[in-house]
C-alpha cells in the first residue's frame, strides 16, 4: 500500500513539473524567429553557463534556472528558452510566482532550433 502511495506522489510531482504554467504563452522555434528582434521583449536562456557558452542564440542572455530572476523588469515580455523546454517551463512558473505576467516559453527549446539554417 505504501509503495502505491509513493508511486502516486511521484507521478503527481512529474506531471506538475511538466505541466505548462497557467497564463504563459507558448511558441515554437519557427514562431521565435518572428519575434527575435522585438526590442520590447527580454530573451533569457536558463541553461547552465557551460551549455550556454557552447552554443546559444545571440539575442538570449544567460540567466540559469537556479537564479532568482530579481533584475528582470515586470513590464516587458520575457521569452524563456532552454535545451528541451522543461527547464524553461520551470522558469516560467518561477517568474509567475514572482509576479511577472508577460511570459513566453519556447516549446522544444534549442533542440528544435536550426543553428546552421541561419535563424
Amino acid at each position: 500500500m505504501i509503495e502505491w502511495i509513493l508511486i502516486i506522489i511521484l507521478v503527481g510531482f512529474i506531471v506538475y513539473r511538466l505541466t505548462p504554467a497557467k497564463g504563459v504563452k507558448t511558441i515554437d522555434a519557427e514562431q521565435l524567429k518572428n519575434v527575435l528582434h522585438d526590442p520590447d521583449k527580454i530573451f533569457i536562456d536558463v541553461r547552465s553557463p557551460m551549455e550556454y557558452n557552447a552554443q546559444h542564440i545571440q539575442q538570449f542572455q544567460n540567466i540559469p534556472l537556479k537564479s532568482k530572476f530579481n533584475d528582470l523588469p515586470k513590464d516587458k515580455e520575457i521569452v524563456v528558452i532552454c535545451q528541451t523546454g522543461i527547464r524553461s517551463n520551470q522558469a516560467c512558473k518561477k517568474l509567475k510566482r514572482r509576479g511577472h505576467t508577460k511570459i513566453t516559453n519556447v516549446r522544444g527549446g534549442l533542440s528544435n532550433w536550426n543553428f546552421k539554417g541561419g535563424r
